[in-house]
């Protein structure tokens, strides 16, 4: 099996050396990644300029861009042949609930679902890779139950592992996105030229972490793995759609 890896916190992280290692067990494994961190950015193709692949001294590729200019350039022209699974983590801190349409993390692996390949996202829920060897554990068990039983068509998965150790892991479970509340406000403050900038404030806590939930899941030790679409299409909302434009006319 061909496994093309990725991630967003870059080519250089503790988090994505471990997720390789444990790939390799499975089949051959190509990495690239982006040359620095991109937490946060999202499904973005850089489309202003040219991108550049250089290769590290451990083997990994690194591109100067996002996580989807990684994937993207790899199975459209860098590697030689198409990988048939996409896998991008590990993450340095969890990806769940509303958190998902942000992560750079998810997004590498979206774009090989979105390229046809069916694909996986691993984040460990604490910062720092503290217990990092629970998600190399946890990557281990989604990936050989994948190669026993491999995907017939593209499906896109959000792995979150919870920060323990790995005696205190409960097992997998398949879960839905919780939701946060509204982030914290932003932070105001002064550049040394005197001009006032604005950092993001830290996401809020969660709002929906109910049984069933990709946030309950991790909170009770549990492996929380989400089937994700793309389809961003509000179906339900169709019908009041088509009763709002006819009222219209």
């Amino acid at each position: 099996m061909r496994i093309l890896i990725s991630n967003d916190d870059g080519y250089f992280s503790p988090g994505i050396a471990a997720l390789a290692e444990v790939a390799r067990e499975f089949g051959e494994v190509t990495v690239v990644a982006p040359e620095r961190d991109r937490s946060g950015a999202s499904n973005s193709l850089t489309l202003d300029r040219p991108l550049t692949v250089r290769a590290a001294s451990s083997g990994f590729l690194y591109v100067n861009g996002t996580p989807t200019d990684c994937v993207h350039i790899a199975i459209t022209g860098l590697i030689g042949e198409r990988p048939d699974l996409v896998i991008s983590g590990i993450n340095d801190g969890a990806n769940m609930g509303d958190d998902t349409i942000y992560s750079g993390t998810v997004a590498a692996a979206t774009e090989g679902y979105q390229l046809g390949i069916p694909a996986i996202a691993f984040s460990l829920a604490v910062k720092g890779y503290e217990h990092l060897d629970t998600a190399a554990h946890a990557a281990r068990e989604v990936l050989a139950r994948y190669v026993r039983n491999p995907a017939t068509e593209p499906m896109l998965l959000n792995v979150n592992v919870p920060g323990v150790s790995r005696d205190r892991l409960q097992g997998l479970r398949t879960t839905r996105l919780g939701k946060r509340h509204v982030g914290e406000s932003v932070v105001r403050s002064r550049s040394p030229r005197g001009d006032t900038i604005y950092w993001i404030g830290p996401a809020g806590e969660a709002l929906d972490s109910s049984p069933g939930t990709d946030f309950g899941a991790v909170a009770s030790g549990w492996v929380s793995i989400t089937p994700l679409d793309v389809d961003l299409t509000a179906h339900q909302r169709l019908p009041a759609v088509q009763n709002w434009l006819d009222r219209t006319i």
